[in-house]
């Protein structure tokens, strides 16, 4: 769903997709005929994809054990951002990207102006975030577990790219975050949590909101009291994360929880 965003950025033409799990930011790729499901993001379907004739063909990590043989197909590019550890360059990884099939496809100088506006979002982040005392935590939310993402992991970018600071005691927590416990929740005592709700992406549902969020542990913080939860786009945050779209779309959650 990143190199979907990118390529609408970009206004080129999209001619296959894999259509399970769509953000709603680019929803109006699912119902398009001419537009063809390739299957499922983990699992794309092969067939289709050599059917569909494409002149390039834009994979990430998820897809790479089929390199071989997408690569036969037509000229293949794999994405790698490092979701163990994002905090190395996540936003400067996105804006090369941009520029790099701002080349393949001719369109440089939108490119240009698409990594221009990325990093005026991050100058409007940052100026929110300088010399504010508030600590955050960023938590995911998996069929009622919450696990804590800090520096070193999948939203290190929000401390490091930001100008978050995090609360607590930042361990290494790499793509699938630390679990949470009361000592953490006590140590950490976090001004703002951002909560990312991956159940409600996974099961197709509305995303939880401080009525039902039912954790006592988040419930015993600062962040709670003061109501400074933010519940954050899980689409943005889960499904993408290393696209323009969704980088504004976080940029934009990050803001919310130095306004309340």
């Amino acid at each position: 769903m990143n190199e979907v965003d990118f390529l609408d950025q970009l206004n080129v033409p999209v001619t296959g997709m894999p259509k399970d799990f769509i953000p709603h930011f680019l929803g109006k790729y699912r119902d398009l005929a001419d537009v063809e499901d390739l299957g499922s993001i983990v699992q794309p379907n092969l067939e289709r994809v050599h059917a569909s004739k494409p002149d390039l063909i834009l994979i990430t990590s998820l897809q790479a054990n089929h390199y071989g043989e997408l690569s036969k197909m037509a000229p293949t590019i794999q994405f790698d951002v490092d979701y163990r550890d994002s905090e190395a360059g996540h936003i400067d990884i996105i804006k090369g990207h941009l520029k790099v099939l701002g080349e393949i496809f001719g369109k440089q100088q939108l490119a240009d102006d698409k990594a221009r506006e990325l990093d005026a979002k991050v100058v409007q982040a940052r100026q929110v975030t300088a010399d504010r005392p508030e600590r955050a935590l960023v938590v995911l939310h998996n069929n009622g577990a919450f696990s804590s993402f800090g520096v070193k992991s999948r939203y290190g970018f929000v401390f490091e790219a930001l100008g978050v600071k995090p609360a607590g005691p930042m361990v290494e927590a790499g793509l699938h975050g630390q679990p949470i416990s009361s000592e953490f929740i006590q140590q950490a005592n976090p001004d703002i949590i951002y909560v990312v709700d991956r159940t409600a992406v996974m099961e197709r549902r509305s995303t939880m909101n401080a009525e039902s969020m039912g954790n006592p542990l988040l419930r015993q913080t600062s962040a709670w009291k003061n109501h400074r939860v933010i519940f954050v786009d899980p689409e943005a945050w889960y499904v993408t994360a290393a696209s323009p779209t969704s980088l504004r779309l976080i940029i934009d959650d990050v803001i919310k929880g130095y306004q309340l």
